[in-house]
């Protein structure tokens, strides 16, 4: 039985730390695993800016309902689930996402929570487990599942080093030069393809 993991953000849809920099005018949000490796580290610079400008999660969460998926992603991620099994594993929060799994036809996510209080500042982030990514691929293979992975970014590589066959999608130059063992596709047609080259190898 074979199994594929997809990274959310950066593949399927925007990112959305991005989308919310650009939205409220707070450059420095823009920061992501592309630029910053360490994810708690970027976590806790994160939740310092929204405190700093006085941001809950209420407006993370408008800004989030106005965002869809990136163009062409749900009829990718429709095709794909008819042959094979999928789960998206990634680093974003349930509280943010699932306005976004409702456009993707509700795909199963795995990923963390965070932790706002009653007025809906955001205080914290609780972790699902740590390097949940890697971590899930290694127990999928323990249940004797061929695990192939797909993400753009850097928190992504211990993942696509983990399964049977990893695939970069669309990721910058620097993760491209950092970890050319991998794979790179651009557009969903040439994930596709790679996908099912990895299918008949592992």
């Amino acid at each position: 039985m074979q199994l594929v993991c997809l990274d959310l953000e950066g593949v399927l849809v925007p990112e959305i730390w991005i989308e919310f920099a650009q939205r409220t005018g707070i450059a420095e949000l823009s920061r992501t695993t592309r630029d910053e490796p360490d994810y708690d580290k970027l976590m806790q610079y994160r939740l310092a800016l929204l405190k700093q400008h006085r941001l809950g999660l209420p407006d993370i969460q408008q800004v989030i309902a106005d965002m869809g998926p990136l163009a062409g992603a749900r009829d990718f991620l429709d095709a794909l689930r008819r042959d094979y099994q999928v789960i998206i594993l990634s680093d974003t929060f349930y509280e943010f996402a699932m306005p976004l799994m409702a456009q993707l036809g509700f795909p199963t996510l795995f990923c963390h929570r965070m932790e706002a209080d009653a007025d809906g500042w955001v205080v914290d982030y609780r972790l699902r487990m740590p390097d949940q990514k890697k971590e899930s691929v290694r127990r999928f293979k323990e249940i004797n599942f061929k695990v192939i992975a797909a993400g753009d970014s850097y928190n992504d590589t211990a993942m696509l080093s983990e399964a049977h066959a990893g695939i970069l999608f669309h990721p910058p130059r620097n993760v491209i030069d950092e970890f050319p063992q991998f794979p790179v596709t651009m557009n969903y047609a040439e994930l596709r393809r790679e996908i099912d080259r990895a299918s008949e190898r592992i």
